[in-house]
């Protein structure tokens, strides 16, 4: 099964065959994509790497964890799940009339 990681602190310069370069070392790489400001499309410093195998996700987080990527240290851990969206209550605009 897939291991999703996350990687923290990537220079802006750092793009999906950059992590997909990097990451390939340590095993089969899935899936990369580095996460992008949704108006100007730039980068926000970092992103998600699916490794196939578990092993292979502690391979990478062992290797590139503090890696030095165009003089900025990575941070490599696993990802955590996303929290579903919650139905918001409580007070303010759009209650009940």
């Amino acid at each position: 099964m897939a291991k999703r990681l996350y990687v923290g602190n990537l220079p802006y310069s750092a793009d999906e065959t950059t992590l997909r370069d990097l990451f390939s070392q340590y095993g089969n790489v899935e899936s990369a994509q580095v996460a992008t400001d949704r108006e100007t499309g730039r980068s926000r410093g970092f992103g998600f790497v699916d490794m196939a195998t578990d092993a292979e996700a502690q391979a990478a987080i062992q290797g590139l964890s503090g890696y030095s990527l165009d003089g900025r240290p990575l941070t490599v851990q696993e990802a955590r799940p996303r929290e579903a969206a919650g139905v918001r209550g409580g007070f303010g605009r759009g209650g009940y009339r």
